[in-house]
């Protein structure tokens, strides 16, 4: 997977919270498949807070999308990696 580390937003969940739609850079991904969901602490010395991460199949694509619990540098929503 390469690092994106950038916002994104995302629009539509299923009934469980997993994210449905991801926009980011023009292209728009739907969800096919959950693959993983788990919390992350943030490196608090450094003043990040934590996170729930998805990794997603949104057709040949796999994504890994967090939430942070606050805005965190512009958003609340990032792509960290994706594989394509």
């Amino acid at each position: 997977m390469r690092a994106v580390q950038r916002p994104c937003e995302v629009t539509f969940f299923t009934d469980t919270g997993t994210p449905r739609v991801i926009r980011f850079e023009g292209r728009v991904y739907h969800l096919s498949e959950k693959l993983d969901h788990f919390r992350a602490g943030g490196h608090w010395w450094l003043g990040e807070p934590g996170r729930d991460v998805w990794v997603l199949a949104c057709g040949p694509v796999t994504l890994e999308v967090a939430r942070y619990d606050v805005e965190w540098n512009g958003s609340q929503w990032w792509l960290l990696r994706i594989q394509d």
